[in-house]
């Protein structure tokens, strides 16, 4: 099996296993009868682990070795996942969410990830776009599904009273980090960097202050997804519309089935009009569409407008590891990934607070405010990269 199908095969299992447990962490969590600060201490800590093992990935990752780093984060996410299954001890719960390794978002940005986009960028840089498009829709069918799968524990105990508690069924995590460990250990020399360059040569060096400007601009987008994360989202068409759990449930599967096609867009399209190009003029358009949804007259206008710009939203997300890719030298390439999404990780929890408070002024202003300022991201980044050349695409088009 060649190298991007061995990535691809360890993306499915893991975005599945996301995609379940953030279900299934979430009822057990509720199931133990922990109160609201335990459990805000408990996501805060996943959220500030992902931060801080990105960047240290970011920082040693390549010293250390891409396929030993994957091997190694995949194992650690298998013992993360045990732990969740066992215990209810807030204290051990939190060690094991400041490993990074865990995650409610199917196609996360984390440590894992970063060691990915660096091996997938050793594909030709022709190639390069198509292949993170088809990642990225991997990790969204297979966290689809896993969502899917996790209603079922819940359903057969209506048949088999006898079932383990959900809480349980998250011992899925160790036995399929177990597999995607095997998997990883398969993995060709291909995948590291040159091994007769130094290890003094590797991390950020020429492309520092590139990826410093891209990490925070990247940080404003991050900044202003926080006020419209998908819970708060739920939240909001309830209160609105009066939309149930089941109803956006299917919502967001179909949003899913959406950001997977238009992943495999986004791949074709990075290659006629060039990776920026691809990022900038299909994630405007979603963040005016983003910010018109609080004026939507009845429920069905809401999610038509929702999965509108759910199909461009993020096609940005491939182009974007592209572009990084290209941007730096191969042997930045694991630091650039690690740095640009530890930047995403650091800023993100501000938004969610933010938004509960805007909300207070004007039920619809989040969306207004993640729009506007997904926009301004996007002109800026435009501005400042416009004329910036890639290492290795055809200079004309960044």
């Amino acid at each position: 099996m060649s190298d991007v199908r061995l990535i691809f095969s360890i993306q499915a299992v893991r975005a599945f296993l996301y995609g379940f447990s953030s279900i299934i962490i979430g009822a057990s969590l509720a199931a133990t009868g922990l109160d609201a600060a335990a459990v805000g201490a408990v996501f805060t800590a996943m959220l500030a682990g992902m931060a801080i093992s990105t960047l240290a990935v970011g920082r040693w990752g390549e010293s250390l070795g891409r396929r030993r780093a994957y091997v190694g984060l995949l194992l650690v996410m298998g013992v993360a996942g045990t732990i969740f299954a066992l215990t209810g001890s807030v204290p051990l719960l939190i060690v094991a969410a400041l490993t990074g390794t865990l995650s409610t978002d199917p196609n996360e940005s984390g440590p894992i990830t970063s060691v990915e986009q660096a091996m997938l960028a050793s594909q030709p840089a022709a190639e390069r776009g198509r292949v993170y498009g088809r990642y990225n829709a991997v990790a969204y069918l297979a966290g689809a599904v896993g969502a899917l799968a996790a209603g079922g524990p819940s359903a057969m105990r209506d048949l088999l009273p006898g079932l383990p508690p959900d809480q349980r069924w998250l011992l899925l995590m160790p036995i399929g980090a177990a597999a995607c460990a095997v998997l990883a250990s398969r993995l060709s020399g291909g995948v590291e960097v040159a091994a007769d360059l130094p290890v003094g040569a590797r991390g950020l060096r020429r492309s520092r202050g590139v990826v410093r400007r891209l990490s925070a601009l990247f940080s404003l987008d991050a900044f202003a997804g926080g006020f419209i994360v998908q819970t708060f989202i739920v939240f909001w068409f309830g209160r609105q519309f009066g939309a149930d759990a089941d109803l956006m449930g299917l919502v967001f599967f179909g949003v899913g089935l959406l950001q997977a096609a238009s992943s495999v867009v986004a791949g074709w399209l990075g290659a006629r009009i060039g990776l920026l190009n691809t990022m900038v003029f299909t994630h405007l358009p979603s963040n005016v569409l983003l910010a018109i949804i609080p004026l939507a007259p009845s429920l069905l206008v809401a999610v038509i407008l929702l999965l509108a710009r759910s199909a461009l939203s993020q096609m940005d997300v491939p182009a974007r590891q592209a572009y990084v890719a290209a941007l730096v030298d191969p042997a930045e390439r694991t630091a650039a990934a690690g740095y640009t999404n530890a930047a995403r990780h650091l800023v993100r929890p501000a938004g969610p607070a933010l938004a509960a408070a805007s909300m207070g002024m004007a039920a619809g202003l989040p969306f207004l405010v993640a729009g506007g300022l997904k926009a301004a991201y996007d002109l800026a980044l435009y501005l400042t990269f416009r004329r910036v050349r890639l290492t290795d695409e055809d200079p004309g088009r960044a």
